[in-house]
């Protein structure tokens, strides 16, 4: 079938199409229904089924053939590790520990953070707390205490389960004086700590709190796997608002597999047994989605990957990765690109690499420029296929369906809507926009299985975020707009939309003037306060390596291509040359922060920021253009 009768079946029968899609799943207990509203615009999915997590990761591979296929391929070539576990034996690893969990008090519903690096033991610990009804809060590894501790008091957890440490290119990061601090400074406290010991760092241990990973699990019963019902929350993973505390998504059980089970062939075009890769981390929602979870369910083999693009130990690790692997379908985010652009514009890293094994590169995490896909096709030879989604809807919004039908491919856009996602451009007044019209992108409720229902204790919030500026409708929180075709393009985040003497203007589509400059590298555009027309956008400018020209000369050009393309309505006259932006461990710049920066603002140092010194030297570039005044 093509995309579009698929697309139509959906919305002409969303129940029918997903208890369908439900048939790829092994139930305890089947749904007899899809969707239920009966508290809308709270809506739950599959909610009188039965089901676990774990059983349709590994079990049923074990069950059914695939015992020895590789599950996980664990790469490091930060530690120089290289490692593959078996389905059978990734099973075997996760009933020991979730034997032990249980045996020492955590039941179905209870709590589990996991404050964990990129390993292996990791995965364990998510499946096993799936395994016997727990939910898991994975926290990134090496946050700051106090960012560790709101999440102990909002999630209360009854244990969190850690390793000694974390390592990055040239440092090790120690994890348990930052779970003391934690601990300390939270009202909750949990009852013990599970530390999984890494050569690299031993920790110490708090005797009658902190337990040793492996003698933690000895003597345990293995844990058979736990009916939960179809809406009992997989997980709690924590996006941090732009104010206050960060937003507990619930992941429920039954949607999350139906979901990611039918994106696995449908979105992503893999096969049963082929190697897939998502080059992210399991402490954010691609890593939970589809690091561990999405492929495990599908019976993939899951690439986890311990490195950087650059650094770890070149540009062309991730191609080695590829090679070495028979990577099928490779998945990351466009910053990984740039950064490897940056360091290796030529692309020579790739030629001692055959990566004839793959078959199409998805990006997602921010808008992909199409300077950046541009270079990845001329390297790669292969479609690169830019797809939307968010920690909210923990798959995808907008993608191009390749395993249903490939759908010609517009530099800018994610595409079309997939099922389940009625898309919709709406004025500040909630009124539909014309074609091609940028506004609010909206999507009309229900969102579908996989999506979060609710937030973790915060339903008003919830209510109040996402659903109260346009009632009946999912608010994204994105600014973008839809051509005559139904391809969306995303914009920028709805706070980035700058107001520029009354036209509003979209600093995505300035950032995509910039990244046409042969020499820039990456870029960014905020806008900031001006007396006299409200806003005025300011450029930053990273270049290419070996790039040696002045400066003012770039810049010039920059100014220049943007009255030259978008006009002088934009009245972009201010850029400036940095050696770095200001970014999350996940590759978001900090545009937000950025522009309170420039306007001489308080801002909270935002808890998942790479470097905090870069803010120093935003500050300083900032100056010497006249903005962020003391």
């Amino acid at each position: 079938m093509a995309y579009s009768d698929i697309y139509e079946a959906w919305k002409s029968d969303p129940e029918g199409f997903w208890m369908e899609a439900a048939k790829a799943i092994d139930w305890i207990k089947p749904p007899s229904f899809a969707l239920d509203s009966t508290t809308a615009p709270l809506f739950c999915w599959f909610t009188d089924s039965q089901v676990n997590t774990c059983y349709n990761a590994l079990d049923r591979h074990v069950e059914n053939g695939r015992a020895e296929q590789t599950a996980i391929i664990y790469d490091s070539p930060i530690t120089g590790t290289k490692k593959k576990i078996s389905y059978r034996d990734l099973l075997a690893q996760t009933e020991q520990m979730a034997g032990a969990l249980s045996t020492n008090g955590i039941d179905k519903g209870d709590r589990v953070i996991i404050y964990m690096p990129m390993i292996p033991e990791t995965i364990v610990a998510m499946l096993a707390c799936a395994r016997i009804g727990a939910i898991h809060s994975v926290v990134f590894g090496g946050f700051a205490a106090n960012e560790l501790a709101v999440r102990i008091d909002d999630a209360s957890p009854k244990a969190i389960l850690s390793a000694s440490c974390g390592i990055e290119p040239g440092r090790v990061i120690a994890y348990m004086p930052l779970i003391d601090a934690a601990i300390d400074l939270a009202s909750h406290k949990p009852e013990f700590v599970v530390v999984h010991q890494r050569e690299q760092l031993s920790a110490e241990l708090r005797e009658g709190r902190d337990f040793d990973w492996q003698t933690f699990q000895e003597g345990a019963e293995p844990a058979t796997c736990v009916p939960v019902e179809g809406n009992h929350p997989a997980y709690i993973l924590y996006t941090s608002g732009t104010t206050g505390a960060p937003k507990g998504v619930i992941r429920p059980t039954a949607g999350h597999l139906v979901a990611l089970n039918w994106s696995m062939k449908n979105i992503y075009n893999v096969d049963p047994g082929d190697v897939f890769w998502a080059a992210s981390d399991l402490g954010w929602v691609v890593g939970h989605s589809y690091i561990c979870y999405g492929p495990l369910i599908h019976g993939n083999t899951s690439v986890l990957f311990e490195g950087k693009p650059v650094g770890t130990p070149d540009a062309g690790t991730f191609w080695r990765v590829i090679s070495e692997y028979s990577v099928r379908s490779f998945f990351t985010a466009p910053t990984a690109f740039r950064a490897i652009k940056r360091e290796d514009p030529d692309g020579k890293y790739k030629e001692k690499y055959d990566l004839s094994c793959l078959n199409m590169l998805y990006l997602a995490g921010e808008r992909a420029d199409p300077d950046t896909i541009h270079w990845a096709q001329n390297l790669l030879n292969v479609p690169v296929i830019d797809h939307w989604w968010q920690t909210e809807t923990g798959w995808t919004i907008a993608g191009n369906p390749i395993g249903i039908e490939p759908l010609p491919v517009k530099i800018g856009s994610p595409s079309v809507a997939m099922p389940g996602y009625d898309i919709q451009i709406l004025d500040e007044a909630g009124n539909l926009l014309p074609p091609n019209t940028l506004g609010a992108i909206t999507v009309r409720l229900p969102l579908p299985p996989g999506t979060f229902p609710t937030l973790w204790n915060a339903e008003e919030r919830f209510l109040k975020s996402y659903l109260s500026t346009f009632p009946g409708y999912y608010e994204t929180g994105d600014a973008g707009l839809m051509d005559e075709d139904g391809y969306l393009y995303v914009m920028a985040r709805t706070d980035d939309v700058i107001n520029v003497a009354g036209h509003r203007l979209s600093t995505g589509a300035m950032e995509e003037v910039l990244a046409d400059h042969p020499d820039v590298a990456e870029c960014a555009v905020i806008g900031v306060s001006d007396m006299l027309k409200g806003q005025l956008p300011v450029g930053f400018l990273c270049l290419s390596k070996g790039v040696n020209r002045p400066h003012r000369e770039i810049v010039g050009e920059c100014v220049n291509m943007m009255r030259d393309t978008i006009g002088p309505v934009a009245a972009f006259k201010s850029a400036t040359v940095i050696e770095r932006l200001p970014k999350t461990r996940s590759g978001k710049i900090l545009r937000a922060t950025m522009a309170k920066i420039a306007d001489g603002e308080a801002f909270k140092m935002p808890a998942t920021i790479d470097d905090p010194v870069i803010l120093d030297e935003i500050k300083i570039a900032l100056q010497t253009l006249g903005y962020a005044k003391d």
